[in-house]
């Protein structure tokens, strides 16, 4: 059996199940929810959810479809009222108990991922229409402002069926941005385009908010894309909170299981705390590796996180094989395979794309990291 090998940095790491990391930007508190609830017909939209969102930052609520986190956003709106708690905008009330501001009351700007352009006004006039309230000028001023902002000044005559998917979510965006809003709320903006140009646009639209110092709430089922774009990523289950942190917290520190594996291919491995070290079915791993776990008891019983670019696997012959190959994808730049060990765990892996190691293949598996491990006390 292969001995894992180990690189250690001074990463935080604690017990999974009671760490939620709940850092957030210096700055003030520009949207803040507190105990804020809303059911459908007895079932629970959202519940007891309780978070704030500081100027200039971008916070994307990350779920499964369901989970809530659109309620949420047209909670946030004033498109939905909450049955229960407290939403303040920009230090305003504008839902409690006694307390419903209407959509247009609220300073917050709207991007759907219909884009929801006018088809009868040109580029200009879309991004212009929630600001008639200024004079010609001034207007015609901020019109410019924005168009130079987005790229699109060449583009500002045509009207929405002339433009492409992604110059009207530009045009969206900064229609949204006109009326200079407190927050910006955008419901999974790029879903309507093909992948490569919502690589392109997350980007985009990013550099455009940091550019503007918008305060943004953005809504995705897409963990690239949160990972990507955001300063934090609240996780959201079932109407709740499971986790709120900065991306690399939230994905090297999942709060629960459920983040673990919501963030894709999570792999755990039984391992038992003994005095000298962990023992697991890949060999013994350092006590040092796993932050807080020499509190707990000899003999505790955990599940040790590994993603697929901690571990490795190579040929070996039946004799030193810890497991086989039960799973191969080809996915370009690198090749994923499945490893079945042999008491039955299953851990994933990636290789360099020219990597040919066959399915039922004996191999021998290494966990190679450079951080220390997540574990999670066994269920």
């Amino acid at each position: 059996m292969s001995t894992p090998r180990h690189r250690s940095r001074d990463h935080v790491a604690t017990e999974g199940d009671t760490a939620v990391d709940q850092s957030t930007p210096t700055g003030d508190v520009i949207l803040s929810l507190t105990d804020v609830s809303r059911t459908f017909g007895g079932t629970d939209g959202i519940r007891d959810l309780t978070i704030d969102v500081h100027r200039g930052e971008l916070l994307t609520l990350l779920g499964p479809s369901g989970c809530g986190k659109t309620t949420t956003l047209r909670t946030i709106a004033g498109l939905e009222r909450p049955d229960a708690g407290q939403i303040t905008i920009d230090d305003t009330v504008v839902a409690d108990d006694d307390t419903f501001y209407s959509p247009e009351q609220r300073d917050v700007g709207l991007v759907f991922q219909e884009f929801a352009l006018f088809p009868h006004l040109t580029a200009a006039e879309n991004v212009a229409f929630g600001i008639q309230h200024l004079a010609a000028d001034a207007r015609a001023d901020r019109v410019d402002e924005l168009f130079d902002l987005v790229g699109l000044q060449a583009h500002r005559e045509q009207y929405p069926e002339d433009l492409s998917g992604g110059q009207k979510q530009r045009v969206a965006l900064a229609r949204a941005l006109a009326p200079e809003p407190a927050l910006i709320l955008l419901d999974e903006p790029f879903s309507n385009l093909d992948r490569d140009r919502r690589v392109e646009m997350r980007e985009e639209v990013r550099r455009i908010l940091t550019t503007a110092g918008v305060t943004a709430v953005f809504v995705t089922h897409d963990q690239e894309e949160a990972l990507a774009i955001s300063d934090r990523i609240a996780v959201v289950r079932d109407g709740r909170l499971e986790q709120v942190g900065h991306p690399e917290a939230v994905f090297q520190r999942p709060a629960s299981r459920f983040v673990a594996d919501f963030f894709g291919d999570a792999g755990f491995l039984p391992g038992v705390y003994r005095r000298n070290g962990v023992q697991t079915p890949l060999g013994p791993l350092p006590i040092e590796q796993f932050e807080g776990l020499a509190e707990r008891p000899p003999g505790t019983e955990i599940d040790i996180l590994v993603r697929p670019d901690d571990v490795t696997a190579r040929t070996a012959s039946a004799g030193q094989a810890d497991g086989h190959i039960s799973y191969r994808r080809y996915r370009g730049p690198m090749v994923q395979y499945r490893v079945r060990l042999a008491d039955g765990t299953v851990v994933e892996c990636l290789h360099n794309h020219t990597s040919d190691l066959a399915l039922e293949a004996p191999v021998a598996v290494e966990i190679d990291t450079d951080h220390r491990l997540w574990w999670f006390p066994r269920e």
